[in-house]
């Protein structure tokens, strides 16, 4: 299956279960390398998570994968802390850490460039701004490839 659709349905089917158990989907990422592939999903949770809390969001995201095989083929499953460079993916995280240091990736070029590093200004509409040495720029979040804080 193709790296979006593993992503968006592990979004839709393993969200909903996570925050049953009191955790937040911060962001999972799907790595194909040649026959090899990882299933990596990033939790969080008022007080940080430790190892005990993500080996149990590790049981039940792998019983849910048991159940409804997106994936197709091997694949190795990762739980883990968003760490200190934590993405940042839903409009609700764009608030939450405006006036952060930020770097951001865009799929599109905007003017021929990719790539914005500086302070969140936050979100407006669907727009992420961004101060960049003094000068405001914005992404659209359906452009957005990636973002992480910088800690």
């Amino acid at each position: 299956m193709e790296k979006h659709g593993v992503v968006q349905d592990a979004w839709s089917f393993i969200e909903p279960e996570l925050i049953e158990l009191g955790f937040e989907l911060v962001e999972v990422d799907y790595i194909q390398d040649g026959a090899s592939s990882i299933l990596r999903f990033y939790i969080d949770k008022d007080g940080g998570v430790n190892v005990d809390h993500c080996a149990e969001a590790s049981r039940m995201i792998s019983a849910l994968l048991d159940q409804n095989d997106f994936v197709g083929g091997k694949y190795m499953l990762e739980v883990s802390s968003p760490g200190i460079d934590r993405p940042v993916r839903k409009v609700a995280d764009f608030e939450r850490f405006t006036g952060e240091q930020i770097k951001l990736k865009t799929v599109t070029p905007i003017l021929g460039r990719k790539r914005y590093s500086g302070v969140l200004v936050g979100i407006n509409g669907d727009l992420i701004e961004i101060d960049v040495d003094g000068s405001i720029h914005s992404v659209h979040i359906e452009n957005l490839k990636k973002a992480k804080l910088v800690r």
